[in-house]
């Protein structure tokens, strides 16, 4: 029962988790009792490598008849692992070692006393693979240290490509994104410069987000290139989670401030906005954190999965926050109409605010929704199309931003004639109190 409960976690892991980059990976074990220790996911083509090798093997029972059988590694399929949990279930097979729908790399009573092992595993059979290690033995613990290479001989000259089969060409993705991002930030600054008597404080905030996104793209770009050549970011990675980290939090204090109508309606934050910023800006440091400790230690941490809840759970609070200074703005736009006699200029803020509103609830529901699902149901080989579409939602909610609340001059002496008034005046009357 111990097996088949650890067996429910692993697939609960498996389809929560994010679709991690693979690499060469380095992992110590110490000690450790669990059952189902998974490693790596990697989309391999019929020309696929493991490179496994594992050292300094220990067991916290030295008996030597121990049934060593039951202690390897292999590679599985997500749907070879619910047939493997049903063999399990019904007494097919006591260990998923011992079922014939896994790949098994290596299996610990081939060690003859040694401590340590090199293989290679070659596949053939094109498909997207886990390495998983298996302890079938109870109360046995295993300490080994594991370095685990996975990639696909690319071309003529056999090539190794250490990025998953799906995921290759996301280098030239994210090099092309930066590049219409900079191309934004050059057509902003110069629509800055064209109407730089109406320019507020909030458009440089903006082009600051749109320059550190661009930067973060290029560092993306870098990272993964390095990972496909070599195994390794050779540091590119730490540059992409500081941009990364800068960019999240920009990007949230950005929403926040155009929801509170901050530098372009009034010059000052309410304290209650000002809560708000106080509490997702640490959200945002937390969600980094966790961020980072996820993509680096991998899941055959014990605390992996603890992580990744942290970061779900952060991400929600965050996206929830954001929301509630677009709906106070919305309130104050209505009780101001009623009070200072210009219904039609505070009926157009009015509706302003609530497009932005609901584009923020689509922005948030499709990236961390839509593409979540576009991951899970796309086949290996397509899952560069998740990483488009959530990057092409994120340019195209720049873009509505950037239009939206861009300079303007607005002539004082414009004015509204009785009948637009009026009309305004009664469309406000009619309309059902908002809430969030």
């Amino acid at each position: 029962m111990a097996i088949t409960r650890s067996f429910l976690l692993f697939i609960f892991i498996s389809l929560f988790a994010s679709f991690a980059f693979a690499e060469i990976r380095s992992a110590e074990i110490r000690s450790d009792g669990r059952h189902i220790i998974p490693f790596d996911e990697f989309g391999f083509t019929h020309t696929g490598r493991l490179e496994l090798n594992v050292s300094q093997i220990a067991l916290s029972d030295p008996n030597q008849n121990l049934d060593l059988s039951k202690v390897g590694f292999f590679l599985s399929t997500g749907d070879a692992w619910m047939h493997v949990l049903q063999q399990i279930e019904d007494g097919e097979v006591s260990c998923p070692l011992g079922s014939d729908l896994v790949k098994s790399v290596f299996v610990f009573n081939s060690l003859n006393g040694k401590s340590s092992f090199d293989t290679i595993y070659e596949l053939k059979e094109a498909d997207q693979y886990t390495l998983v290690f298996a302890n079938c033995l109870n109360q046995v613990k295993v300490s080994m240290n594991v370095r685990s290479a996975m990639y696909n001989l690319d071309g003529k000259k056999k090539s190794r490509d250490y990025l998953s089969a799906g995921k290759t060409i996301l280098p030239r993705v994210y090099f092309l994104l930066s590049l219409v991002y900079f191309t934004l930030a050059g057509i902003w600054i110069y629509v800055l410069y064209k109407k730089r008597l109406t320019v507020f404080r909030i458009h440089f905030f903006m082009l600051a987000l749109v320059i550190l996104k661009a930067i973060n793209l290029v560092c993306e770009a870098e990272d993964k290139s390095y990972i496909k050549r070599t195994g390794s970011a050779h540091g590119w990675d730490v540059l992409f989670y500081i941009f990364s980290f800068l960019k999240g939090i920009m990007l949230f204090t950005l929403i926040v401030l155009i929801g509170t109508g901050w530098s372009f309606l009034k010059p000052y934050l309410q304290d209650k906005e000002k809560k708000v910023l106080m509490i997702v800006i640490p959200l945002q440091v937390v969600s980094n954190i966790a961020q980072v400790v996820i993509d680096e230690t991998g899941r055959f941490a014990e605390d992996w999965i603890t992580w990744k809840q942290v970061f779900l759970l952060v991400d929600v609070i965050c996206c929830c926050a954001v929301l509630f200074p677009i709906v106070w703005s919305i309130k104050n736009l209505r009780e101001a109409a009623k009070t200072d006699g210009k219904a039609a200029v505070n009926l157009m803020k009015l509706t302003l605010f609530r497009q932005y509103y609901i584009v923020v609830i689509c922005y948030i529901y499709f990236t961390r929704v839509v593409v979540y699902a576009l991951q899970t149901i796309t086949s290996y080989k397509y899952l560069w199309t998740s990483v488009v579409a959530g990057e092409l939602a994120s340019l195209a909610f720049y873009v509505f931003t950037g239009y939206k609340f861009r300079p303007e001059a607005h002539n004082p002496y414009f004015v509204i004639d009785d009948e637009e008034e009026e009309a305004a005046a009664e469309q406000l009357k009619l309309e059902d109190e908002f809430e969030l």
